[in-house]
């Protein structure tokens, strides 16, 4: 497992030079993610053999401030800020609120645990107070979805649940592009976005069925896209993961951005960790994939960071586990 967990990353970066090699483009957009959710990765592989409880409780205190903290991250109008900073907002309260609950499943004193789920609580009221109700309503979501998984017993089919959530939420912005959903769900959905962002959906999917091999090349969207030209302050991409991944490195680059969604699911499934901490984990990097389905929440090394490093929290397996294993 933890091999297949090195080569999906490492196929990304490497699928990613050879686009930009073909096509002319600049990776530096994308290995810096890939390098961010490694190291986030790693750190949590690591701290969650040795303090597991500590160190889900400091990163979710690290989420929250840096939601706080960063002004950069705000929702708020500002003229000199690219878009997106939205969906950060609301992806790193959502990681916050993760690696809050996760703390507090592993912990033993009922006063620590108790402490925990008003931290995760907390987060999600700050997430409100900063003017971000996606923000919200997402943290606040995987402390509920976190407390109903203390009934599940069997972690499979729900991890599958959230696979197929996933899939779902992938699926939706390629169809809002091509007019593919019905009438009635179709028209809510579209009003509720904004007008450029479903152009620059339809851009990607043109230039993803143009170039379905190799892409455009990473990095090149923005240049491509007519709707990016037209834009006040373009950011160079179409607010979407999946999308860019399909426009910018072809199908084999959404193939391997799926695998590494699948793996850390499976991982979870895997997990020597209780239930309720693999399904915590797992509902908050859901939630993470919505967001970057639908916004540009992974353009934040922030939240690629945290979703490595809640990632890593909850497949590391402790070490009093492994001597206690040993010693038997």
């Amino acid at each position: 497992m933890d091999v297949v967990g090195v080569l999906v990353p490492g196929s990304c970066a490497v699928r990613a030079l050879v686009t930009a090699t073909a096509r002319y483009g600049r990776p530096e957009g994308v290995l810096p993610g890939v390098l961010a959710v490694a190291a986030g990765y790693t750190v949590g592989r690591i701290c969650g053999a040795l303090l597991p409880v500590a160190a889900s409780g400091a990163a979710a205190l690290a989420g929250a401030g840096l939601t706080v903290a960063v002004p950069h991250l705000a929702p708020g109008p500002r003229i000199t800020d690219p878009l997106g900073h939205a969906g950060a907002t609301a992806a790193l309260p959502a990681l916050s609120a993760g690696a809050a609950c996760c703390a507090a499943w592993g912990s033993r004193a009922p006063a620590a645990r108790g402490s925990l789920w008003l931290l995760a609580a907390g987060i999600a009221a700050t997430a409100a107070a900063l003017g971000s109700a996606v923000g919200c309503v997402a943290a606040a979501g995987v402390l509920l979805c976190s407390l109903a998984a203390g009934r599940v017993r069997r972690r499979g089919p729900a991890v599958a649940g959230l696979g197929l959530a996933g899939a779902l939420v992938t699926a939706l912005p390629w169809a809002v592009a091509e007019g593919g959903l019905p009438e009635g769900p179709g028209a809510v959905v579209e009003d509720r976005l904004p007008t450029h962002r479903v152009a620059l959906w339809g851009d990607a999917v043109a230039m993803a069925r143009a170039e379905a091999g190799l892409g455009v090349g990473p990095g090149r969207f923005g240049e491509l896209s007519a709707t990016a030209v037209r834009l006040s302050l373009p950011d160079g991409k179409p607010h979407s993961a999946p999308l860019q991944a399909a426009a910018e490195q072809g199908f084999v680059g959404v193939v391997l951005l799926g695998a590494a969604f699948c793996w850390v699911l499976y991982a979870l499934s895997r997990s020597p960790h209780a239930t309720p901490v693999a399904l915590t984990a797992g509902v908050a990097l859901t939630a993470l994939a919505a967001f970057a389905a639908v916004g540009n929440a992974l353009s934040f090394t922030a939240v690629s960071v945290g979703a490595g490093l809640l990632a890593g929290l909850a497949t590391a397996r402790p070490l009093r586990d492994e001597t206690a294993r040993r010693g038997a």
